[in-house]
Formats: structure tokens, sequence, C-alpha cells
């Protein structure tokens, strides 16, 4: 059954959207007005330009496609639809039903035209990870070679369990260091438009008022009154100037070479670098043994692993040590002679080689580090918070001293 877009107002009088598998537009607005749903709008989600979307009857209008942020498949999403996914697996229900029900549940349109897409394959016999694998914007690699071990070692659904696992602590780690940064972006776009409008509004008006005067001012305050008329004089100069340097610097960083460069200056910045390097540790050690531990192969699950790190000098590191184990080695020697990776990370990974727990003890690692930058994370904020306080005030205060000192002379140039 195609997937079916809809739109419509509810007994409540609340605008509700969504997309469904139904039999065709009179089938969906026939299933919709049971619900208590009048709808407004419904067309087929995979056609083009809306065309393929029938109008069901004279209320409903075909739609244009509409690709809207809120529309593209998140992590978050994908997360959710591998649980249910996982959960109905376990339960005894066969694939292509597991999937029917799961696209009911998905509200994202991008994920939801992936899902049908995939369920008609595998109804016509074909593999659920080679299915997932023509989505690879949604599906990325190390998600489709899990399944595949899942399917081929019989344990889907355990398989999808760890997926979503996966998932979740990918996000939890992303939203952290979001969070991180969050504060310190927003002080400093609140700092940057409060010394603007000092800058643009209020020393122009105050300069005037010394220039009537006619007496020599204080340096500083001159240096003021000369920066001030330079922001208002050529601010459109300086816009353009950052522009430039903003798409300039994201030109570079797509470059080989340039992207080769930034990545090696991060791992060498003083705080950021070392938080940096342990959120790639943890990265390459959740996924290589999550990866490991769902049955991939040791070299196609090295190769994944590179592929998410992130890092152009981590991936040469991984991409070195995938070579040495192809020849015999050891993944922990490679890993040490780097000198990029710390001492008990190696030094675990090697009893899990020799113990042949390896994917225990990576996931191990990866706890250990998660937590880890969960407390520097907490500990920069917290440094953040008074530095970026120091900073704006004492720009604001050097602003306001460079005009009140003079103003407060004001007897002296009167005489």
């Amino acid at each position: 059954m195609p997937l079916f877009e809809y739109r419509g107002v509810a007994a409540s009088g609340r605008t509700v959207k969504g997309a469904r598998d139904w039999d065709g537009p009179e089938s969906a607005k026939a299933a919709l007005r049971r619900e208590g749903i009048v709808p407004t709008e419904i067309r087929e989600a995979s056609a083009p330009g809306g065309a393929g979307g029938a109008a069901a009857g004279g209320a409903v209008a075909a739609a244009t496609p509409r690709h809207s942020f809120r529309q593209r498949a998140r992590p978050a999403d994908v997360s959710l639809a591998t649980r249910q996914l996982a959960t109905l697996s376990r339960a005894g229900i066969p694939l292509v039903e597991a999937l029917s029900a799961v696209i009911e549940q998905t509200p994202r349109m991008e994920l939801g035209r992936a899902l049908v897409e995939v369920r008609n394959r595998v109804n016509e016999g074909e593999s659920l990870a080679d299915s997932m694998r023509r989505h690879g914007r949604i599906f990325p690699d190390y998600y489709v070679n899990m399944v595949d071990a899942g399917e081929q070692s019989g344990t889907l659904d355990m398989v999808l369990d760890r997926l979503a696992d996966f998932y979740e602590t990918q996000g939890r780690l992303r939203g952290k260091v979001q969070a991180a940064l969050m504060y310190p972006i927003i002080m400093s776009i609140l700092g940057t438009v409060i010394v603007g409008i000092l800058m643009v509004v209020v020393v122009p008006k105050v300069a005037g008022i010394f220039r009537d005067f006619g007496k020599q001012l204080p340096w500083y305050t001159d240096a003021l009154i000369a920066v001030s008329s330079l922001v208002v004089d050529w601010w459109w100069a300086m816009v353009v100037v950052l522009i430039v340097s903003i798409l300039g610097f994201r030109a570079w960083r797509r470059s080989r070479s340039g992207r080769a460069a930034w990545d090696r200056i991060v791992l060498r910045l003083p705080v950021a670098g070392d938080l940096a390097m342990k959120i790639a540790i943890a990265r390459f050690a959740r996924t290589l043994g999550t990866l490991l531990r769902s049955s991939v192969p040791v070299l196609k699950a090295m190769d994944i692993t590179r592929g998410v790190m992130g890092n152009v000098e981590l991936e040469r590191i991984v991409g070195e040590a995938r070579t040495a184990v192809q020849e015999g080695e050891s993944i922990a020697v490679t890993l040490k002679r780097s000198g990029r990776f710390d001492p008990i990370v190696t030094h675990m990974i090697a009893v899990g080689e020799r113990s042949g727990q390896l994917e225990e003890m990576l996931l191990s690692v990866a706890g250990a580090y998660e937590s880890q930058i969960d407390s520097r994370l907490a500990a920069l904020t917290s440094l953040l918070e008074p530095i970026l306080i120091v900073v704006m005030g004492g720009a604001a205060a050097g602003i306001a001293a460079s005009i009140l000192l003079p103003l407060l002379r004001l007897s002296e140039f009167v005489r």
C-alpha cells in the first residue's frame, strides 16, 4: 500500500497531520473520518510535485511536496523506529507486518517514505539490510551492516536493540556537547549586541557633546570615539568581510588539505583538543564494540568505524590499525604507536584481544570516556560562565569609563 500524507482538523479543533498506509485517497478520507478527523489535505507521499496526490473529495486538495527541516529524519526518530521494530520482532510478528506497524507510528515524512520502500522490497523477497542500503542518508553503513549480521545470525531483534541503544547513547553525548556550547554562544552573541549598541548609538551622541566643548579628551576616549566612527561608517564592509571570511573558511575546511590541517589544529588546542580526543575515543570504542558485538567481521567493522571518527588524523590512525590487523598485528599495538590514544585505552584493548573479549573491553572504554566527557563538559561550562561574565563586564565597563570620566570633568571644559 502507498504512503499518504494528510492534514486535517480533529474534533477538538486542533490541526493534525501525519503519514499512513492506505489503499487510496478515498480510503484515507474514510479512515480519518472514523477517527473524528476532518481531512483538509491528502496526497501520496512518493508522488513528485503533488501530481500523484489525488484529491479526496472537494475539501481535499493535492499538495506540492514540502521539504521543510521538520520533515527530515532525525537520529532520535530512527532510534525510536528501530526500538519499535526490535520489540515487534522479538514478539514474533512477521517483519513486513512489523514494518507496517512502525510506519503508522512514524511522524517524519522522509523516514516514513524510506520505511515504506523498505517494507515493499522486503515483501518482494529482498533482505532487510539490502533494502535499507538504498537509503544511506537515513541508514548509515554501520546500521546496515549490523542489520545484515543480525539477519544472517538469526538475532535481528537483539541487533536492533543494540542499534537503538547506540543511537540513544550517541544522541545523549551529542546533546551534552551542544548544551555545553550553547551557553557561551548565546552569551557571546548578547555581549556583541550590547557592545554594538553602545558603539553605534551611545558613543556617537556623547562624542557630539565632547566636540561642542572643543577640549582635549583622554586618549582612551579618543580611541573609543575612533572605533565607534569606524563601526558606524564601515559596518557594511565589516559584514562583507565577515561573510567572506566564513565562506572562505568553510571552503578551506571542505578541501582535503584544509580539513586535515584543521583537524590537527583542533587536537592541539589546550582544553578543546583533549575534549575532542576523548569524544573521538568514546565514539571509536562505542562504534567498534557495538559492531563486533553484533557479529560484524572485524575488518569491515574497522572500515565503518574509520568513517565515523569525524577527524582526518584519527581516521588515518584507525586505517593503519585496520591494515595492521589484516597483516596479523594487534589493534592495540598500532593505536599505541600513534601516540594519540591514552595508555589505558590501548592496554584495555590489548587485554580484550588476548582474552577474546575485545567488544566488551571497547564498550567499557566507551562508558568510562563518556563519564569523563560529562565531567569535563560540566567543569568547562562552570569555568566559561565567570570568564564570559568578566570579559563582557570588562568591555562594558571600559566603554562606560571612557564616556563617564570625561563627563565628570565637564566643569573643567566649561571654564
